[in-house]
């Protein structure tokens, strides 16, 4: 009599609980389903899902698995994240390695053949090359994340094309009343009025630059990206404002002789890097006139996980940093600004994230005539995954209010 080969789910299940601490409900290729009940489920399409996991234990290979479509998650992205996702992170950042899993672990993986060479990364992965933060790599890097097509943020962001963190200060409001709260807050801590002078040092797709000049502050905008720099030049210039807003394509590293009465860098600082971040509040510095105002939104992260995380760092902007808000404060009170607020915003990002997320699934038909199916799960996942990363407080967002009093007394290195 010939014995039944053992569904599949229950072999991944056993074997996730024994060798990794990790309970999950899950359905395997086969149809077999098992793990606790009424738990998220985890579908594992193929068996190729298991060996890219395997081979990137943790987040990337997880990451993989999803983006690849081997691993979807039944139901609501976001709870099967919740529950999964931190059970999997602190698995071993090591390829294949049974010992001392025991044979017990090898048997189970031949059964379910899984063994062999790593898969190929999804298409999607970014591969950039050269040292990291050195100028070629930057705008690559850049490009890589804010260079698709300006359609594509169109249908996740408000109108105002603000793709940072909005300020919520009343329930019903909108995705677009926050935004619209979020850039008179920055105004109102500035101190903007008619005829002065704003330096937006990473504008973005131009929703501060804009929002500023309506109000007649004369704005210069800069930004790595051509085509963020080339969609808000066409803005600024159908909406008539070619008089107060001027739009640079460059990197912050680049001169710009002009001084200003005020500076705003909206969530650009994570992507300047640890080494260079004195050099870049020394550059605000000089940019800004004496008693003038600096607005550095930041966001940040335990100090033993500076980076946005393997999936970040692969799929939307590698060589990220990020530090704890103390660290960044002392930062720029070495540069020679004293420090007069800080706010935090850790929560407004949450409901920010998703309604993007929102945004992302209801227009999804139209975003699948500018995205590959790849490029929507890595949206999907980084959507979910960034909500999910600020709910439970493993990153957070600030703003960081500062004055520049005369000359710099202390020289950034």
């Amino acid at each position: 009599m010939t014995r039944a080969k053992p569904a599949r789910a229950d072999i991944i299940v056993a074997l996730l609980k024994t060798h990794a601490g990790v309970d999950l409900r899950l359905r395997a290729w086969d149809g077999s389903e098992a793990g606790p009940e009424k738990a998220p489920v985890v579908v594992i399409q193929s068996p190729r899902a298991l060996r890219r996991i395997l081979w990137r234990p943790g987040e990337l290979g997880l990451a993989r698995a999803y983006i690849s479509g081997d691993l979807d998650f039944e139901g609501d992205l976001t709870d099967g994240l919740r529950h999964v996702w931190g059970a999997l992170r602190d698995t071993p950042k090591r390829g294949i390695a049974l010992a001392p899993a025991g044979w017990a672990a090898a048997k189970a993986a031949a059964q379910l053949k899984i063994l062999g060479p790593p898969p190929e990364p999804p298409g999607c992965e970014l591969r950039v090359r050269g040292r990291p933060h050195g100028r070629a790599r930057d705008r690559a890097v850049i490009a890589g994340h804010y260079d698709l097509p300006v359609a594509f943020y169109q249908l996740i962001l408000d109108p105002s094309m603000a793709y940072s963190c909005a300020y919520w200060t009343k329930p019903g409001d909108t995705l677009a009343d926050a935004q619209r709260a979020k850039l008179e807050l920055i105004g109102g801590k500035l101190g903007l009025e008619s005829g002065q002078r704003l330096l937006d040092m990473g504008c973005g797709w131009g929703s501060l630059t804009i929002h500023a000049a309506r109000a007649r502050v004369q704005v210069t905008g800069v930004t790595l990206s051509r085509e963020q720099g080339g969609y808000v030049r066409q803005r600024v210039r159908g909406l008539g404002l070619g008089d107060r807003a001027e739009v640079r394509i460059q990197d912050y590293r680049d001169p710009l002789d002009d001084r200003y009465d005020a500076v705003a860098s909206v969530e650009m600082g994570e992507h300047v890097g640890a080494a260079h971040y004195p050099r870049f509040l020394a550059a605000l510095h000089d940019r800004l006139r004496p008693d003038g105002r600096l607005l550095i939104q930041q966001m940040s992260r335990g100090a033993r996980a500076p980076g946005g995380g393997p999936f970040i760092e692969s799929y939307i902007t590698a060589d990220m940093d990020m530090r704890p808000v103390g660290a960044t404060l002392r930062q720029i009170e070495n540069a020679g600004f004293e420090v007069i607020g800080v706010e935090a915003m850790r929560d407004h990002y949450v409901r920010t994230i998703r309604a993007w997320l929102e945004n992302f699934e209801q227009n999804l038909p139209a975003i699948k005539e500018i995205l590959s199916e790849e490029q929507i799960r890595v949206w999907r996942l980084y959507l979910a995954g960034g909500a999910l990363a600020f709910e439970e407080g493993r990153m957070g967002v600030d703003q960081i209010l500062a004055v520049r009093h005369g000359p710099r007394t202390r020289n950034a290195r």
